[in-house]
């Protein structure tokens, strides 16, 4: 069986790209049946984010990759030659490789976040729930949260508090000197944009407000760091009041458009404002980054800040791509024993087959009143030429062509002395 992964990410293709392939809650299950149904994948699992979206895919033999493309096009109402040069592809051990180094952070635009992991795991859920994992993704990813765990542990990659969300922070303190008299007014309730909330409460901000289509989610975020929740209908209200906008949700159309923008500035008497749009698809309009008195960012625009962070992590970088080489030959060893396994049981299925065919035999001459004596023994006669003529008669064989290769393997597969014995 094939391990395939299809997918691109921030490295690969702009975020205009990444947002009209990305699959929101409300499809993933209906693609995982879908993909399913209409490629050669008979597992299948589904990673996206706002980084990156991914296709996970076991099935027997290979050249699922053009399937796999194709249906992306079709799901999507895409041509598959737009987004064609921005997918990367992986099979087998490149594949097994790729998603530990994902889900260990060593492949996200903030190396060693954590975020990462906890995505992997929900899709995971999400495509086990769904009835797109069996054995192979099952143990796959099961076996990528154990060394994913293990990188965090034995590695100082997630030490510093680097992300995607500290990025925007950061970026505000440089804008806004004294973030005590400032207002931040946060865009959906998931773990994003409660990161956001945590750095900002940490680094002195004034005042939070959380804005979600569901009010109890805003609120869950808010009441921890002593912000406001309103729900999104309220959004034009209150961002006059707000000096940092960040915004996370999964909306498929925009939430902020450029009008509402400009009204609000209007009423801020033009006092800039600190826009980062960390969605795909965005959810501040592109128009509005045009504004006067707006600096407005994508998650593509951090990635100069976030680099600034990286320069420590190299080094636990390093030392995590070791563990993960390692456990990638460790979970390609256990697919290579599937071939085994599979050849152990036929193999034992056709001497069971033999062993049951020849104890019925014996049954019906001990019923027909043979002695019991004569009747073990001949059992035993033919059990042992039926088990060993087949192998006997391709030895013999392998002897006369010469095929050394084939009498050593037989040598030690059945632990025999041919040398010694041919000695003697």
């Amino acid at each position: 069986m094939t391990i395939l992964t299809l997918g691109l990410n921030h490295k690969t293709a702009p975020v205009a790209t990444r947002e009209r392939l990305t699959f929101g809650p409300d499809v993933i299950v209906g693609a995982l049946r879908s993909i399913t149904e209409q490629t050669p994948a008979d597992e299948a699992l589904i990673l996206s984010t706002c980084n990156r979206m991914e296709v996970y895919c076991a099935l027997d033999g290979s050249g699922g990759d053009v399937a796999i493309r194709e249906w992306l096009g079709e799901f999507h109402g895409l041509e598959p030659q737009l987004f064609a040069q921005h997918l990367y592809h992986h099979q087998d051990r490149d594949a097994v490789r790729h998603l530990l180094r994902v889900a260990s952070g060593l492949d996200s635009m903030v190396l060693g976040e954590p975020q990462i992991l906890g995505q992997v795991k929900q899709a995971f859920q999400t495509a086990n729930a769904a009835g797109g994992t069996g054995r192979m993704l099952g143990k796959l990813f099961q076996h990528t949260f154990s060394v994913a765990k293990q990188v965090r542990t034995d590695t100082a990659i997630g030490s510093s508090p680097v992300s995607v969300a500290f990025a925007a922070v950061s970026l505000a303190r440089q804008i806004f000197s004294d973030l005590s008299q400032q207002t931040a007014l946060l865009i959906g309730a998931g773990e994003t944009i409660e990161l956001a909330a945590r750095h900002l409460h940490q680094h002195g901000i004034g005042r939070i407000i959380v804005a979600n289509r569901t009010v109890e989610r805003a609120h869950g975020v808010a009441q921890q760091f002593d912000g406001y929740a309103i729900a999104l209908t309220e959004l034009s209200n209150h961002l006059p009041e707000a000096d940092i906008v960040v915004s996370s949700t999964a909306s498929p159309l925009p939430v902020l458009g450029k009008g509402t923008v400009e009204r609000a500035l209007k009423k801020r008497r033009h006092r800039p404002v600190f826009m980062v749009d960390i969605a795909v698809p965005r959810d501040i309009e592109p128009e509005v980054r045009d504004l006067r008195d707006v600096y407005l960012y994508t998650v593509d625009d951090l990635q100069g800040v976030v680099d600034q962070g990286m320069r420590s992590r190299q080094q636990a970088a390093e030392q995590a791509q070791e563990i993960i080489d390692l456990h990638t030959e460790e979970f390609m060893a256990w697919v290579r024993s599937l071939d085994a396994v599979s050849l152990i049981q036929d193999y034992r299925s056709r001497a069971e087959y033999t062993r049951d065919s020849l104890v019925e035999r014996a049954q019906r001459q001990l019923a027909a009143g043979k002695p019991p004596e004569e009747v073990v023994c001949q059992l035993a006669h033919l059990l042992t030429n039926k088990l060993l003529h087949s192998p006997s008669v391709r030895l013999r064989r392998a002897g006369r062509e010469g095929r050394n290769e084939l009498l050593a393997a037989a040598n030690e597969l059945f632990q025999l002395k041919v040398e010694n014995d041919r000695s003697r």
